[in-house]
């Protein structure tokens, strides 16, 4: 059976800070992309982040970058994203997914959802003071 599962969501205070786990079994972690989505209240779903375990390499949206950071623990079967310098507009529902082939495309194409074999159930951010 397939299982992502989310944590480490949570309220935080603008410019803190908060690291999501996703937590990935039933099958072969290097051999799928893993990547973070985000969905805000009235918005469409966007993609955040990915990371190849093949390579290492990752894709960051633009406008995160300098603030968020993805990463994976082979050995733990685990996607990260850290989060700094939160701002209210970060507060939405984070998801982790996977595609089936593991290569980074440094591009839009990267996030197409109709590539996601797999999702977690989300897990909720709220930046506020």
């Amino acid at each position: 059976e397939v299982r992502l599962v989310e944590s480490g969501g949570g309220l935080v205070q603008p410019g803190g800070s908060l690291r999501l786990s996703c937590a990935v079994s039933g099958f072969t972690f290097d051999d799928y992309a893993k990547c973070w989505f985000r969905q805000a209240p009235g918005k469409e779903r966007e993609g955040v982040s990915c990371t190849s375990s093949i390579d290492g390499s990752t894709h960051l949206r633009d406008p995160l970058k300098g603030r968020f950071t993805i990463s994976s623990d082979n050995a733990k079967n685990t996607v990260y994203l850290q989060m700094n310098s939160m701002k209210p507009d970060d507060t939405a529902v984070y998801y982790c997914a996977v595609r089936r082939d593991s290569i980074i495309y440094y591009s839009d194409y990267d996030f197409d959802l109709e590539l996601f074999n797999y999702w977690g159930q989300g897990t909720q951010v709220t930046v506020s003071s």
